[in-house]
């Protein structure tokens, strides 16, 4: 146990401020600690150092970082660490000085801490962290001669038990099962996503529920939530953004895909799945368009009871579940829902996802501007996100690639606000060819589900009618 009262573990830390003194101060503490800690003065040099051990086998479980540093911000580096696929699980402390304005997205992507900082509180901070994320069990994850395997491999190439090695061989067992997908985790984590920062809070409340300081308190395991709202608006998207937030894996449970024509093979499937994802241990499962699945078991189909089967399968093992696994499940047509899928207790919330507010506009073309390769800052963000009104995110996405095509076929020159501007002209929105299935999908939200969205307040000259909000 160490002095903080939390067992420890073996984990790295990489210090980044481009203050020297600041720098061998911080290291040194840590490794007089006994922490594995190295240290870097720039952001590129963090980037380079931690990229190079990760690709030894050796990755950096944290990052603990000042925030305000030349040439590459802390928030930057931070924003460059999720979006690396390599780095994306390494959970970072951001420090900042006292009375210093903190945005919005750095309490998305790290731990906040402010200076000066006592010794106690850093290395409070860094069990917390460590102890929070998952540990490789034979007893949690996989059977017995599965776990063999996957340890066999480790030494066998690294010489140690290697988590991320681990994590590959688990990967395998879910391919050789051909009972779920497993999802590779999304570059930038939450801060890929535009707007929903209703949702992302919440999920970073939920994600702070795990581990054994939040079973001491009482907490009980977070259950899941049912994400409602009109196709192409981040529902999909935010379950694969989580998965990367949060450190661990996506399992994608495709319930069309594991009917089966011979009588109890479909349920068997099921069931077979369930038992997969319980073996995993802690883990995000996705459900995506449930209504689609489930929808027989309550509208008579002819199908010799295989949907009715399969939605008491799916209820039975969300009312008795052990592990740590988190639902996300996804719907477009509430309508077709069975009622037993909606009753309290089943998820934690429902939320609704309805069209992206001005704001949240920008930030989609914003994060897919990035995505590209492309500044945010040499665009109208404002001018584009006002000639979107009513676009779903995935319409405002696609403006983009359209637009570089543009810029392509024009001398291979930069892509300018008129290109996007003129992208967004060419679109016949889903707001217009699908405006009533869209209205009957707000009002059944009213009063039933959370919505997913702030107030666009900001946005003065917000068309209305355009917001994700609804009058509950």
């Amino acid at each position: 146990m160490s002095e903080n009262g939390y067992r420890r573990r073996d984990f790295r830390v990489l210090v980044v401020d481009d203050n020297h003194t600041n720098r061998e101060i911080l290291q040194d503490q840590l490794t007089n600690e006994g922490i594995l800690a190295a240290a870097a003065g720039t952001g590129a040099e963090a980037l380079e150092m931690a990229r190079g051990a990760s690709a030894r086998g050796q990755p950096f479980d944290i990052a603990v970082v000042d925030m305000v540093m030349p040439a590459m911000s802390g928030l930057e580096l931070a924003q460059a660490i999720k979006s690396d696929r390599a780095l994306a699980a390494m959970q970072i402390v951001m420090l900042t000085s006292l009375g210093q304005e903190v945005p919005k997205q750095v309490n998305l992507l790290a731990r906040h801490l402010t200076k000066p900082i006592r010794r106690r509180e850093l290395l409070q901070c860094l069990y917390a962290l460590a102890e929070a994320a998952p540990e490789i069990s034979s007893e949690k994850t996989m059977r017995g001669e599965e776990a063999a395997s996957c340890y066999a491999r480790s030494l066998v190439q690294l010489r140690r038990i290697d988590p991320a090695t681990v994590a590959r061989e688990k990967r395998r067992v879910i391919a050789r099962e051909r009972v779920l997908e497993w999802h590779d985790p999304l570059a930038g984590g939450l801060d890929a996503v535009g707007g929903l920062e209703n949702l992302k809070q919440w999920l970073l409340e939920r994600g702070a529920a795990y581990g054994p300081r939040a079973r001491a308190y009482g907490l009980p395991a977070p259950k899941g939530a049912l994400l409602v709202g009109i196709p192409g608006c981040g529902k999909s998207l935010m379950a694969k953004a989580m998965s990367t937030s949060w450190g661990i894996p996506l399992l994608r449970v495709d319930l069309g895909a594991l009917k089966s024509k011979w009588v109890g093979e479909s349920e068997g499937n099921l069931r077979k799945a369930f038992r997969v994802i319980e073996a995993i241990g802690r883990c995000v499962v996705w459900i995506d368009e449930i209504e689609k699945a489930l929808a027989g078991a309550t509208s008579g189909a002819a199908d010799g009871g295989v949907s009715a089967d399969a939605l008491g399968a799916v209820l039975s093992w969300m009312q008795d579940r052990q592990g740590d696994a988190f639902v996300i499940a996804t719907a477009n047509d509430v309508s077709s829902l069975p009622p037993e899928l909606l009753r309290a207790g089943r998820f934690d919330q429902v939320w609704w996802i309805d069209l992206p507010t001005a704001s949240e506009r920008a930030s989609v073309l914003a994060a897919a501007l990035r995505a590209h390769r492309r500044d945010p800052d040499a665009i109208d963000l404002r001018l584009v996100a006002a000639s979107c009104d009513g676009f779903t995110g995935s319409e405002v996405a696609a403006l983009v690639p359209d637009a570089l095509f543009a810029a392509f076929a024009d001398d291979e020159r930069d892509v300018r606000t008129a290109d996007l501007l003129k992208a967004a002209r060419s679109i016949v929105p889903l707001s217009k060819t699908a405006a009533e299935k869209i209205e009957r999908l707000r009002q059944w939200a009213k009063g039933r589900a959370r919505p997913a969205t702030i107030a666009d307040a900001a946005w003065d000259d917000a068309p209305a009618g355009s917001t994700r909000n609804i009058d509950l």
